[in-house]
């Protein structure tokens, strides 16, 4: 808030005239501090507050704190940070944010805020260096749970491998098996006919012995 002065001489005494550059209504806004608690940091939730800030067209900024809280200043008069507060439970719970709790409280002194609604952006690097933390352990965990599966895999093969193995075992009992039936077969094979030869040879003999007979 800036003010002038100006002096006028009147009748020897000085009048001095006070005017402030600074529109009423804004004379009438308080700052407020909120501090947003949950699920509210690496989601884009300072963009949804930012958003929302300018569209009540009110001055502030918004930015992550290392507690993993959100926090906001602004000013507005007392019946707009209730709407506002809502706005941003709202919006937020749209969005995916899990809030769990959105203090607000009204600050004794007035800060000199940007008139457009802002989201700091001097906490980005930490920002970042928290969200390669955050993706090393989870590539980290991930390679671990790969790890496992692909030894449950290289499990599961080596059981199928040991599956075939049972069964080409056991197409080779039954092979063995067929082998010795069809040797079986050959011997029976080779008995029936030395057994047809005889009777052959006993047939010719008898047939000699008749043809004898006849000729007496």
């Amino acid at each position: 808030m800036r003010w002038c002065s100006k002096f006028k001489k009147k009748q020897n005494e000085y009048i001095i005239f006070i005017y402030y550059d600074t529109p009423m209504n804004k004379l009438m806004q308080k700052c407020h501090s909120i501090i947003v608690t949950g699920k509210v940091q690496d989601i884009g939730f300072r963009s949804i507050v930012e958003h929302i800030g300018r569209s009540f067209g009110i001055p502030g900024l918004v930015f992550n704190a290392k507690d993993g809280s959100v926090k906001i200043l602004c000013s507005c008069e007392d019946n707009v940070i209730d709407n506002f507060t809502k706005a941003i439970k709202v919006r937020g719970a749209q969005n995916g944010t899990e809030i769990v709790n959105i203090k607000e409280q009204t600050l004794s002194i007035n800060i000199d805020l940007p008139d457009e609604f802002s989201k700091v952006s001097s906490d980005d690097e930490i920002d970042l260096g928290r969200k390669f933390d955050k993706a090393n352990v989870l590539l980290s965990t991930m390679i671990v749970d790969n790890k496992s599966g692909f030894n449950e895999i290289k499990g599961g093969f080596n059981e199928i491998k040991g599956g075939f193995n049972e069964i080409k075992g056991g197409l080779n009992e039954i092979k063995g098996g067929l082998n010795e039936i069809k040797i079986g077969i050959n011997n029976m094979t080779t008995i029936m006919l030395e057994q047809n030869k005889r009777m052959d040879e006993h047939n010719t003999r008898l047939e000699a012995i008749l043809e004898k007979l006849v000729e007496r």
